[in-house]
């Protein structure tokens, strides 16, 4: 009788990019790798094995595969768009992560964005990509009902990925020059759709809404009403990272969106926000460096409130019931798109509109512009600026200072 084996499957062997010097039965010298693809790459060197001259050209083989792994992908002269997409997402892996080594949200948009790009020509030849095929692909998106802004944002990632391909010399550089000739989608010109724009949220809507919210989703949501700050800066906030010297607190993210420009980010935490923090702080013992605002810990803490409401004695078989090794567990810190889900699951036991986090940043980025001016918005939304030099930087650091004790 057949029975269905139960033996783990056997993990695969991670690829070494690294050639090796070999001799070809002709008495020349060559190269042998294996690419991240799994496929077996050749490289015939110049001059016979062991000879000045082939172990310079290995030489120069191994450092360009040192600092340009795409080159050990595939043969140049048979690239297809496939193992360019290919190389390009090794490279993204590295390039859009976090200070931890994490990938950011870049790199599942530009994934998005190339997936056209794989499905409708991934096997021809790399440098046959021209314009028109460019073009196919954006129809492919205007047809799956995306917003023409959305649309021009893909495209602009897969010119991206094309232009990133011939500074490697992947593609022949005219590849990209040519894709640059496909101008944007404009507006009143094309059958895509425009987007709706974002507009601020209304307080009784929020107001509606936060007694249904997790209690620590309470607190990202309440802190980002009085501050304007990013939903990605709120989750990842520790005491570590707030200067609670003065009167006003300056909360200085180390990762944010501008981070990688160079730019600094300073968020001044006036008394609303300052009293949500303390509020939340109010019995909990946390690290300095842990998340204010955290699911594991939320999960913790109701458990407690379960185990501590419970009527009934405890049996001894329900004493402890953690697994030792659960394959699922809460993160450290709340993402973007659970905050959203939270919302929205909220937004709807109350009976109000649909919202998203975002909104409240717009609400309170109106405001500030109302009551105190444009500057002051720029500023305490951290919006960039090219033109600014460090003495303008701080002169508006100062501002934003002066706003947030007003209105925080």
């Amino acid at each position: 009788m057949f029975t269905e084996s139960t033996e783990a499957a056997p993990v695969a062997r991670k690829r070494n990019l690294t050639p090796s010097y070999l001799k070809h039965k002709n008495g020349n010298a060559r190269a042998v790798w294996t690419d991240s693809a799994g496929i077996r790459q050749y490289r015939t060197l110049p001059g016979v094995y062991a000879s000045k001259e082939s172990l310079e050209a290995f030489g120069r083989l191994q450092l360009e595969i040192a600092t340009s792994p795409a080159v050990a992908v595939a043969n140049l002269d048979r690239i297809t768009v496939n193992e360019v997409l290919a190389a390009y997402y090794e490279h993204a892996e590295r390039y859009y992560a976090d200070e931890h080594g994490k990938p950011t949200k870049e790199l599942g948009c530009m994934k998005a964005a190339t997936k056209p790009v794989r499905e409708l020509y991934g096997e021809i030849p790399a440098d046959q990509f021209g314009p028109v095929a460019l073009k196919a692909v954006r129809q492919s998106m205007v047809n799956a009902g995306l917003c023409r802004s959305l649309v021009n944002r893909r495209t602009d990632r897969v010119k991206r990925v094309f232009k990133w391909a011939a500074s490697e010399e992947l593609i022949p550089a005219t590849v990209f020059e040519a894709l640059r000739t496909l101008a944007g989608l404009r507006r009143g010109k094309t059958e895509a759709r425009e987007s709706e724009p974002v507009k601020p949220v209304a307080d009784a809507v929020v107001d509606a809404t936060l007694p249904h919210l997790p209690p620590h989703v309470r607190g990202i949501i309440e802190v980002m009403r009085h501050t304007g700050m990013r939903p990605s800066e709120v989750c990842r906030m520790t005491l570590a990272q707030i200067d609670r010297t003065g009167d006003t607190w300056v909360y200085r993210p180390t990762s944010h969106k501008t981070a990688h420009h160079g730019k600094t980010r300073a968020v001044p935490i006036g008394p609303n926000a300052r009293a949500v923090i303390l509020a939340h702080l109010q019995g909990r013992s946390l690290d300095p460096s842990e998340p204010l605002f955290s699911p594991r810990r939320q999960r913790e803490e109701r458990f407690a409130t379960m185990r501590a409401n419970r009527k009934s004695k405890v049996q001894p078989s329900q004493t402890d019931r953690k697994k030792a090794k659960p394959k699922k567990m809460p993160r450290e810190h709340y993402s973007q798109e659970s905050i959203t889900h939270a919302v929205s699951a909220a937004a709807k036991k109350a009976n109000v509109e649909h919202w998203h986090p975002y909104q409240l940043r717009h609400a309170y980025g109106t405001r500030v512009r109302k009551e105190h001016g444009l500057e002051a918005a720029q500023v305490l939304l951290g919006h960039a600026r090219a033109d600014v030099t460090q003495v303008y930087a701080e002169r508006n650091t100062a501002l934003a200072v002066e706003v947030a004790a007003k209105i925080g």
